[in-house]
């Protein structure tokens, strides 16, 4: 057990507390009652009487008065507290957060509340930073691109240097075409919007048909595959599915090196189907394994390479929508592999 969990065991619990309070006022009103009739009797050789309503008076005042400092003081500061800190969170400012001393569980329990919302809240914020500043490059990029050519196409060009101009503002347009439909995709899948029709089809086939459709890629770089598939049957949503497997394919072809091997395998292991691709390329530095499913995380921070850093964020969401898993690791003799594992349905 930890020792946040044993923190929070030995935490009193509020109701509990105004019980204990009621009854320590309750017996100290009696105590203190008693002694002053003693006193009375002692000094004035006596029994003073006192009337019941009087003694109901006195009972009220002292537990009042007693509550309300209990009340003021175990209470209504911590709550203070917590309401000057949410005006702080409503003003944007997610940098604030809570400590206390107090031993009373809910007290303590809505601290941690409020500063994990806080926390969640600060992650948030600077995740649609990053996702404004990278939509923006990404758009720009191509557009700057195509403004540029259309601008140089108004001058007298001979043929050839109109085509060439023509087939870049083609290529930009795909490009912007191409990083349109990935953000739609990839909100949808993120937002359930698109239903998960699942049929059962071949998943080998459905892999070796995306290596097929990216012949021109790995024919260019003169890339050889050694392919080694069982024969697989699972039930999933196809065309989602063929999304992750040509992004996959196609970053084992763009990063592996020229005259290469990409090596993947589909076997059934635990009763999951585990799929892995591996290339000969430079490898992912540890430091940045962890970051590169996130949105417009790319290595090269320049945009040399071409991409916009969303395929793997896609791949993963799909795959999670799967009740899969995908992971990275980089391999002993160079390269890195991707495993997707999927369950058996």
């Amino acid at each position: 057990m930890s020792n946040h969990t044993k923190e929070r065991q030995r935490g009193l619990n509020i109701r509990l507390l105004f019980i204990l309070v009621t009854l320590a006022e309750i017996l100290g009103t009696l105590m203190l009652s008693a002694i002053l009739a003693a006193i009375s009797r002692y000094l004035l050789n006596r029994v003073v009487e006192v009337h019941p309503i009087l003694w109901l008076i006195f009972f009220s005042v002292t537990i009042g008065v007693t509550a309300s400092v209990v009340v003021n003081i175990i209470l209504l500061r911590p709550i203070v507290k917590l309401s000057k800190a949410m005006k702080q969170v409503a003003a944007g400012d997610f940098g604030i957060r809570l400590s206390t001393g107090s031993r009373i569980s809910e007290i303590r329990d809505s601290y941690e509340s409020f500063n994990l919302m806080v926390q969640e809240l600060q992650a948030t914020e600077t995740l649609q930073s990053d996702f404004v500043s990278n939509v923006s490059h990404e758009f720009k990029t191509p557009i700057n691109a195509i403004e540029g050519y259309a601008t140089l196409l108004q001058g007298s060009l001979e043929p050839e240097q109109q085509s060439g101009y023509v087939d870049r503002i083609l290529l930009n347009t795909r490009r912007l075409s191409t990083l349109v439909g990935n953000i739609l995709l990839l909100s949808k899948v993120s937002n359930q919007a698109i239903p998960l029709s699942k049929t059962a089809y071949r998943l080998d086939e459905q892999i070796r048909q995306a290596i097929v459709l990216l012949e021109p890629r790995w024919t260019e770089k003169d890339i050889d595959f050694d392919v080694d598939m069982d024969e697989v049957t699972w039930t999933g949503p196809e065309n989602l599915m063929h999304h992750v497997w040509s992004n996959l394919i196609s970053n084992a072809i763009k990063f592996g090196p020229a005259g290469g091997m990409v090596r993947m395998t589909l076997k059934q292991t635990d009763g999951r189907y585990v799929y892995a691709i591996e290339d000969g390329g430079p490898g992912i530095p540890e430091a940045e394994q962890q970051h590169i499913f996130n949105k417009f995380y790319q290595l090269d921070s320049s945009h040399k390479q071409e991409g916009n850093g969303l395929g793997l964020a896609l791949c993963k969401q799909i795959i999670h929508s799967c009740r899969g898993s995908i992971t990275v690791d980089n391999l002993p003799r160079g390269g890195c592999r991707f495993t997707v594992t999927l369950p058996m349905e």
